[in-house]
């Protein structure tokens, strides 16, 4: 494969050291910089029954401390030293830890996060503070904003009990609060290991110094030599029925939550389902925002939308949204979501919805590669999913080669009455009984 194409025109260094750790480095000397970011093939897919969220809090328990670097030390060491950026994320499917600093500060960088992977101080107070952070978190984001629960709602109707992606990365407040410190310290030993990683070098740096300095601070951490992994029962290409659920929230209007399944990231199939639900759901160009919000004033305008989640190593979902416009009932809105769905599932979209689409999609990308801290979460994402940094090369052309054939197909085979969920919030009332599971044909046409 060649080193530079005209949508990843950087150089890629792969170098893998004796323990397992993969290290990668794009040389960009346009900046003064170098980021630093750190993937961990762990996420809240490799969580047990009565052990959900160990991901995410571990996502805050790696700040809390190492053998060499007190509780806040990584954040003071980073930003006394002019870094900024410094973070982490947790989803499905990985967790990983990132910041900037400047080119000549990367030595430290690198030895913060080998101490913390090689060296966590785990402990009981440490652990109590932050599941208290989590749990407070779980308020803000979930339990305490309208409709706030929704995605972990519909995740569990999208999966079955039990699936890796059925549950949530925040966990719930009673398996957080159940979970003892051996539970998190056999999960860290289990996971956070050098050849359950990828560390991705983007900056003004010599590969070679890079490779150099993460022996001297990674090289003598010992590889785990294998990991746990779900192996769930595949999933059919639809759900197999439509589902209206209705459920009565403490929310100040209705508003509509709707699931198709769709390809995990990667697959045959992901472009053309990225691409369709550009075209179908996102921006003002959009059929939905054109027909719901423009032309007919059904929906508000923050709302109607459809968008591709791409999970990364099990079956995915396209997840949209709409809220009614004021005086308009929920269930004239649904139908004409769904119209315009089974418009584009019986006619396609048109070549200048595509052209809209891959402009839309190259600026993704481009701002995506256009910091160090993007380029090498990018460069992360794809050695993790894939295997090989040289795979982030093709993401790009994949999604301009999608042809209308190609979205039309997939738009029969995603947007199909019984590939549906319809997860419908409605205002809390003391008439409203219990909430309610449906086929009916509204959420089924």
């Amino acid at each position: 494969m060649p080193s530079t194409s005209a949508h990843f025109p950087w150089a890629l260094h792969r170098t893998r050291l004796d323990n397992g750790l993969r290290v990668v480095v794009c040389p960009d000397s346009t900046v003064p910089l170098a980021a630093v970011n750190l993937w961990y093939d762990v996420g809240s897919r490799h969580e047990v029954e009565g052990k959900h969220g160990f991901a995410h809090l571990f996502e805050h328990l790696m700040f809390e401390g190492s053998a060499h670097v007190d509780k806040g030390g990584h954040f003071a060491a980073i930003e006394g030293c002019g870094g900024d950026g410094i973070n982490a994320s947790t989803s499905a499917d990985r967790t990983n830890y990132y910041q900037t600093v400047p080119s000549g500060q990367l030595e430290l960088a690198l030895w913060l996060e080998a101490d913390r992977m090689g060296s966590l101080a785990l402990t009981q107070e440490t652990l109590d503070n932050q599941r208290e952070v989590v749990k407070n978190e779980r308020r803000q984001r979930y339990d305490n904003v309208p409709y706030g629960t929704w995605s972990e709602e519909m995740m569990a109707l999208a999966y079955p009990e039990g699936h890796p992606y059925a549950t949530s990365t925040i966990g719930s407040m009673a398996e957080l609060d159940s979970a003892e410190l051996a539970d998190f310290t056999a999960f860290h030993e289990t996971y956070y290991a050098p050849d359950n990683a990828v560390l991705t070098v983007v900056g003004d740096v010599r590969p070679e110094h890079v490779v150099a300095l993460a022996e001297r601070y990674f090289g003598k951490i010992a590889p785990r030599g294998s990991f746990p992994q779900p192996t769930p029962a595949p999933l059919p290409p639809r759900f197999g029925a439509g589902r209206h659920v209705r459920v009565h929230r403490d929310v100040p209007a209705p508003r509509l939550f709707l699931c198709h399944r769709a390809p995990r990231f990667g697959s045959p199939d992901a472009a053309a389902s990225s691409v369709l639900a550009t075209a179908v759901g996102r921006g003002r160009g959009s059929r939905l925002y054109r027909e719901l919000v423009t032309a007919r004033n059904l929906a508000q305008a923050s709302g109607a939308f459809l968008s591709a989640w791409g999970h990364l190593h099990f079956e995915s979902v396209l997840m949209g949204s709409c809220a009614p416009s004021e005086g308009v009932e929920p269930g004239e809105l649904l139908d004409a979501y769904v119209a315009v769905c089974d418009e584009v599932a019986r006619e396609g979209v048109t070549e200048a919805e595509l052209d809209r689409v891959r402009a839309v999609l190259s600026g993704d990308w481009l701002r995506e590669l256009a910091t160090a801290g993007g380029r090498a979460d990018a460069i992360g994402r794809f050695t993790t999913r894939f295997g090989d940094a040289e795979s982030i090369r093709d993401h790009l052309d994949a999604l301009l080669a999608v042809t209308a054939e190609d979205v039309h197909r997939v738009a029969r085979e995603l947007l199909h009455a019984d590939n549906r969920i319809v997860l419908e919030f409605r205002p809390e009332a003391a008439e409203a009984g219990a909430d309610i599971d449906t086929n009916e044909p509204e959420a089924a046409a």
